[in-house]
């Protein structure tokens, strides 16, 4: 299932900085030619079937304070985005197109904002009940990875587990088709054992996967009843090894990884909301070859928006240093910058193959040569295979050649 990644306060140009968001004031910024936040995104829709992606996985949509990791109501849409009738036209308009939905889960934490965490501070006959729902160092609601304004759930409690469960079941009667469960790493898999073979038992065809950075991943999908986690060190591996010209560092990775497609297929990526652009690290012809290296080893891939476009954009460590790897999106295509497209070529045309060739999620690798500028593999699963040529000779021009079943590509 290869999924297209947006984080949709970013594509649709709205405001996330605190202060400007949930205000009640009109939005000081969104989407280009007045459009609605989801009607714009619905108006990429076609585009995102055109290159053959068969879900959307979208970041937080759900009322929060700011960047929506910061969550105030699970059960309402983000005002910034739209209202409950707006999001489910979005979604029928993705049925319609093939495309499944997947939603941001952030379970580990809310904003200290929330009615929840309000109660739980203020004296009163709430207060009791309400602190249940939180961690606390002292007096104080303990925070997620030192955010002061996320304050991190006591995943112990059954009032956090019933919260969690009502939450996803409501919306996938909705029609959602699956979810993303942020920090996974923090809740623990034990939580997610509790809640999700109840849920799949009433939504069998939904799909969960967690974002886990590292750690045992097949333990951990074993543990937790999910389907997937996220590859982080095959993403580093991919992008750092065309960078420093050093593929020994991949080809360990591509050891490991194999491991794991025995138990699961990890939901693989070279781009996410959090991280620093592909085009940004090695260019755009290092991300084409990245590209081609994703597509041609097992896993589930993602693709996160504007890189199949060459988008650039680097993560910085300050207020707003996630800003220019969440841009919005124009009005349509032919907004989008000329020397791009040779990139959504290139995506189109994998994308298309990998999805004949669904044999792939699983498949194993093995290595056929190897020094630190040129990497031969073969990537096979039920009697198929496609070998992949990585040459990193001319630092400013990485090559690759990918032959298989159907497809006999350079670039």
């Amino acid at each position: 299932m290869i999924a297209w990644h947006i984080y949709p306060l970013g594509f649709a140009g709205l405001p996330i900085r605190p202060g400007t968001a949930n205000s009640g004031a009109p939005p000081q910024a969104g989407p280009p030619g007045g459009a609605r936040p989801f009607a714009h995104l619905a108006g990429w829709l076609d585009y995102a079937a055109a290159l053959g992606f068969e879900a959307l996985s979208l970041g937080p949509v759900f009322e929060s304070q700011s960047h929506g990791y910061d969550t105030l109501d699970h059960y309402r849409i983000d005002r910034r985005l739209g209202d409950e009738s707006e999001f489910q036209s979005f979604l029928d308009q993705a049925h319609a197109r093939g495309l499944r939905v997947y939603l941001d889960g952030v379970f580990n934490h809310l904003g200290d904002r929330h009615r929840l965490h309000v109660a739980a501070v203020t004296p009163g006959p709430e207060q009791a009940t309400a602190r249940r729902f939180f961690r606390w160092d002292g007096k104080r609601a303990r925070v997620f990875e030192g955010h002061g304004s996320l304050v991190g759930l006591n995943h112990e409690d059954q009032a956090v587990m019933g919260l969690v469960q009502g939450v996803m079941a409501h919306w996938m009667q909705q029609g959602v088709d699956g979810w993303r469960l942020d920090a996974a790493y923090a809740t623990g898999p034990e939580f997610w054992a509790a809640i999700l073979p109840g849920l799949r038992k009433r939504f069998p065809e939904a799909y969960f996967f967690g974002e886990l950075l590292h750690g045992d991943g097949a333990s951990f999908v074993a543990r937790s009843a999910m389907d997937s986690v996220t590859q982080y060190e095959l993403w580093k591996a991919i992008w750092s090894s065309i960078k420093d010209r050093n593929f020994f560092e991949l080809d360990w990775c591509v050891e490991r990884h194999n491991d794991l497609l025995a138990t699961y297929s990890p939901v693989t990526f070279i781009g996410n909301h959090d991280v620093s652009r592909i085009a940004s690290r090695i260019g755009q012809r290092g991300a084409g070859a990245a590209l081609a290296i994703l597509m041609s080893l097992g896993g589930t891939p993602h693709i996160y928006y504007g890189d199949e476009q060459g988008f650039t954009g680097k993560k910085e460590a300050r207020l707003g240093g996630d800003d220019s790897v969440r841009p919005p999106y124009p009005a349509g295509p032919a907004g989008l910058a000329p020397w791009g497209w040779w990139l959504h070529n290139l995506h189109r045309r994998l994308i298309t193959w990998r999805r004949a060739n669904p044999w792939l999620d699983r498949a194993t690798t093995e290595r056929l040569e190897l020094t630190n500028t040129r990497f031969v593999y073969r990537t096979a699963g039920s009697g198929q295979a496609v070998t992949a040529s990585l040459d990193l000779t001319d630092p400013a021009n990485p090559m690759a050649h990918l032959a298989g079943p159907g497809l006999d590509l350079t670039l």
